[in-house]
């Protein structure tokens, strides 16, 4: 989720809880039974924000695994492609070894 996402709905959810809040202060109940919807309230609120971070945390772990995955096998590709060239150069320089090698034994002739 981004940060702009995050802020609207925390900004949404603070503001349902102290709508609901000033409501049932409002309401013509008794002082207990307010105090219980206050606290049943708070509660639920509790609970919707819980799951809503416990969901962006599984969301962020998910999307970190596969940036993970897919950073290793990149990495995989390039130490190949890597192994590949190195193997290229010192079959280069092995070839040019054995050109001088000859060239030493026709000097030495």
């Amino acid at each position: 989720m981004s940060n702009s996402n995050e802020n609207v709905l925390l900004a949404l959810l603070t503001g349902a809880a102290i709508g609901a809040g000033i409501g049932i202060l409002y309401a013509p109940d008794k002082g207990s039974e307010t105090r219980h919807k206050i606290k049943q309230k708070a509660m639920d609120t509790t609970h919707e924000l819980t799951d809503r971070i416990k969901h962006a945390k599984e969301e962020l772990t998910k999307t970190a695994d596969e940036k993970k995955i897919a950073f290793e096998e990149k990495l995989e590709d390039v130490l190949s492609h890597m192994s590949y060239k190195a193997d290229d150069i010192i079959a280069g320089l092995e070839n040019k070894l054995e050109e001088l090698r000859k060239k030493n034994t026709q000097f030495q002739k």
